[in-house]
This record gives structure tokens, sequence and C-alpha cells, in this order.
């Protein structure tokens, strides 16, 4: 019974995978742009203005190198590996309505390793700093990765698709929690805290990543999950409140704070220059 019913949900799931990812990007979109606009968790360091021309652009030239770079989505590549029945899952024989859940997971703990690689490797730290340079954070700061970045994210998860053997429809799954929770978790969004303490359980919150996005070097170091929250825990690398408060906290970094760095050119350029000016140092 279990096996038929993952057998229609991932038909149907695959089916209308387009339609689906698109109807789950606008309305998150919606709720967090909603959301930040009825409940802010900060008063706005930065006007939109300045901000969000660079990071909705990044969005589309992520997209368009994407789309260049790599004949087929994700979702495809893994619908070729499930053809091919390779990976360790189905070595292991896992049953679907079992592999499906557990790919999730698994990839969610890649991802995790993948920010903590990006984090302590002096040249991916370069590529990936450009998504820590935003003096500000709201829904768009989700959408802020240089094109490098995006397209050895990509690699990496294309080979660890192949590597588990990832049902396809937990891929779809996969892809549809990340890009949402990128939007919740960046989001400028009030909680309660009750709610908050009890939802950090079960995932990301946006008080727990604004944390990551400190300009204290070891919050930046912190809570690198970006959908599951256990593995910070689990690794100690989880920080349960930020030393400045999250109303006092500076979000960005030390370097690159002048005005043009938000711009497009500059965030495409940034990987490859020095700070032009310091006019702080993060503690």
């Amino acid at each position: 019974m279990a096996e038929r019913w993952a057998t229609t949900m991932a038909e149907t799931l695959l089916t209308h995978q387009n339609g689906i990812r698109l109807a789950v990007f606008a309305l998150v979109l919606a709720v967090m742009l909603l959301w930040e606009a009825v409940a802010p968790r900060r008063v706005r360091a930065a006007p939109r203005r300045r901000r969000w021309p660079g990071n909705l652009g990044m969005v589309l030239i992520g997209g368009l190198a994407v789309r260049i770079v790599f004949p087929v989505t994700a979702v495809a590549w893994a619908a070729t590996i499930e053809g091919r029945g390779i990976g360790v899952l189905p070595a292991v024989g896992i049953p679907a309505w079992a592999a499906v859940p557990a790919a999730v997971v698994l990839l969610d703990l890649i991802i995790w390793a993948q920010h903590v690689v990006f984090h302590r490797v002096p040249v991916l730290w370069r590529l990936h700093r450009m998504h820590h340079a935003d003096t500000d954070l709201d829904v768009t700061s989700g959408t802020r990765f240089h094109p490098l970045e995006i397209l050895l994210s990509m690699a990496i998860k294309f080979a660890a698709i192949a590597a588990l053997g990832a049902p396809t429809v937990a891929v779809l799954i996969f892809e549809i929690l990340l890009n949402g929770c990128a939007m919740f978790n960046h989001a400028n969004a009030a909680i309660p805290a009750r709610a908050e303490a009890w939802l950090r359980r079960l995932l990301v919150t946006p008080d727990m990543h604004r944390i990551h996005h400190s300009w204290r070097r070891d919050e930046t170091d912190s809570n690198f999950g970006f959908c599951l929250p256990w593995w910070d825990r689990l690794f100690g690398t989880y920080r349960a409140v930020p030393a400045d408060g999250q109303t006092g906290m500076t979000i960005g970094l030390a370097e690159f704070r002048d005005p043009p760095e938000a711009r497009l050119d500059r965030m495409l350029t940034q990987p490859f220059r020095a700070p032009a000016s310091q006019a702080a140092s993060a503690p």
C-alpha cells in the first residue's frame, strides 16, 4: 500500500513539477514580502532600492549560467541516475517510500557540509563572501549568490545525487524545500519567541540563520543549515543567540560595506578584488 501511494505521489509531482515549483516560489515570496511589511524583525539598515537590483539581478545571471553550463536540470539528472539503478540507496535496497525521505535528509546534510567547506577554504570563501556582504537581510538575500558559486554548487549537487542514487521525486522535493527555506530563513520576519523556539527544532528559522550573517566571524561560522537545523547541533556549530542581540547585531562583513558594493557589477567582481576600504573592524 505504501509503495503504491509513493509511486502515485511521485508521478503526480513529476508530471506537474514546473507548475508546482513556480507556485511554491511565488507563494513563499509573496508571504515573506507581506510578513516583512507587516511584522519586520529589525529596522531596515539599507534602502531596498540600493540592494534589490543587485540581489535580484544575481537570480537572473545565476539562472542563465546554469542553463548554459548544465544541459539538464537536477531533476532530469536524477531521473537518469534512477533509471540506471546506481547509487548507495538502490544498492542497500531501501524501499521507495523510505528512500525518498532518506534522500531528502541526506541531501540536506551534504549541502550543510558544502556550506561549511565554503567558509573554511579561502578560495571558496572568496566566492561565498559575496552572499555575506549584504549589509541588510531580507527575502532577496536568499537569492544573492555569485554565479560561480551557483555553478560549483550544482556540480556538487549532481555528484551527490549520483552517489546517493536519490529518487527523482526526492530531488524535486529537495529543490523546492531548499529554495523555499532560503527565502524563509533570510526574511526579515518576526516570529513570537515561544513559537520560534519550538519551530527551530524542526526548521532553520530567520532568527537562527540571521546569526550566520553577523559580522562577528565566530557567529558567521555558525548555524550553517538552510533547511534542517539538526546538523549544527550535532556537529557543534550551533549558536542560539547573537552576542549583540537580534536587533543590535550588525549584518554583513567588515569589508565591502561601501554603498557602491551593492551594485551588480561590483558584486560580480567582488571575489577577484581585495576590499577597497574597511571603515570598521568586526570584533
